[in-house]
């Protein structure tokens, strides 16, 4: 699968930054960089998958999208541009009020991580479904409750579940809830924010299926934030991987998965578990120590602490984007020296 259409979103130099208060007075002690300079672009019609581990700010991105920073933290600081092309016209969705984002929202929808905690345990599936619908929507009541059957029988869900209440499903029909709860107002783009990572192993399939089958069916566009790399790789046309706040790497799903050139890249891909136990793990990459606090990031590379080939000038200057060919980029002058 490759995104052929126009263009959709068009993020430019993101900054999510969290101001840190202490002491009596409660005044600034410092600043937790979650993003920190990210910039990609997406075509209708796309996937792309947003990688690496907890902390490196692929969530961040995915909330900033979608607007909801400002709601969740009055004092967050965001800097560059999320241009969104929908039907609706072009607008930057950085920094929007509440009021000025609603128009948008129907737009842009999000399936959340824990299917539990983002569902309202007061509210029916009926309502849960429905509430978009009311707020972007002039359907009646009738049409409404019609629009959420046909969510719920999309999903694959009876339509007598609609009554029921989130308490009563088990973690895959929970995030199926969600998934229709998304679709209601059908929006041009879907955040997907580790949406099977809270779930077994026999279940994520299949919702990734599930996910495939209305991407086709209704042309949806997603950002799918996860951190194991190998689901990413079945679902998303292109993937960018983050580590820090920043894109070390991005490019086709085969470029990165199949040939990684950043040497966090092929960390990552070499901590994917093989089933075969004959498998020789001997080149595995490992690296040294945990990932850094975004509160006091290393000097120039962010990655250059844990890096197996970093140099002293990797202290000097953060590492910009390089175009090895057919669009594959990577953060990282002396990619040529990791084996691949």
């Amino acid at each position: 699968m490759t995104g052929q259409g126009e263009l959709l979103l068009e993020v430019r130099d993101l900054k999510v930054w969290f101001p840190i208060y202490g002491g009596i007075l409660r005044h600034k002690v410092g600043t937790v960089k979650a993003v920190d300079g990210v910039s990609f672009t997406l075509k209708k019609g796309e996937v792309l998958g947003l990688v690496g581990e907890s902390g490196s700010g692929k969530t961040t991105v995915g909330r900033a999208v979608i607007n909801l920073h400002k709601a969740m933290y009055p004092d967050v600081e965001l800097q560059g541009s999320i241009t969104l092309h929908s039907k609706h016209g072009s607008v930057d969705l950085n920094g929007l009020s509440r009021a000025a984002t609603k128009p948008h929202r129907a737009d842009v929808q999000m399936i959340f991580q824990d299917p539990f905690s983002s569902l309202n345990p007061r509210m029916t599936v009926q309502g849960i479904v429905e509430g978009p619908l009311k707020i972007h929507t002039d359907m009646d009541p009738a049409q409404r409750k019609e629009r959420v059957f046909e969510l719920l029988d999309r999903v694959g869900m009876q339509p007598q579940y609609a009554e029921r209440y989130p308490h009563e499903f088990s973690g895959g029909q929970r995030q199926r809830i969600g998934i229709a709860r998304a679709l209601a107002t059908r929006p041009d783009l879907i955040i997907a924010d580790e949406p099977v990572s809270a779930l077994d192993v026999s279940v994520q399939a299949q919702v990734i299926n599930l996910m495939q089958e209305l991407k086709e069916e209704f042309g949806l566009t997603y950002i799918f934030v996860a951190h194991d790399l190998s689901v990413v790789y079945h679902i998303s046309d292109r993937i960018a991987v983050m580590y820090l706040g920043c894109v070390v790497e991005i490019g086709t799903a085969d470029q990165v998965y199949k040939a990684p050139r950043h040497p966090y890249s092929q960390a990552l891909l070499s901590a994917v578990p093989k089933p075969d136990p004959r498998h020789d793990s001997s080149g595995r990459v490992r690296l040294e120590g945990d990932i850094p606090t975004p509160l006091a990031k290393p000097s120039g590379c962010g990655f250059r602490t844990r890096c197996p080939i970093a140099r002293p000038e990797c202290a000097e200057h953060i590492p910009q984007l390089i175009d090895t060919g057919n669009g594959h980029q990577v953060a990282c002058p002396y990619f040529a020296e990791m084996k691949t």
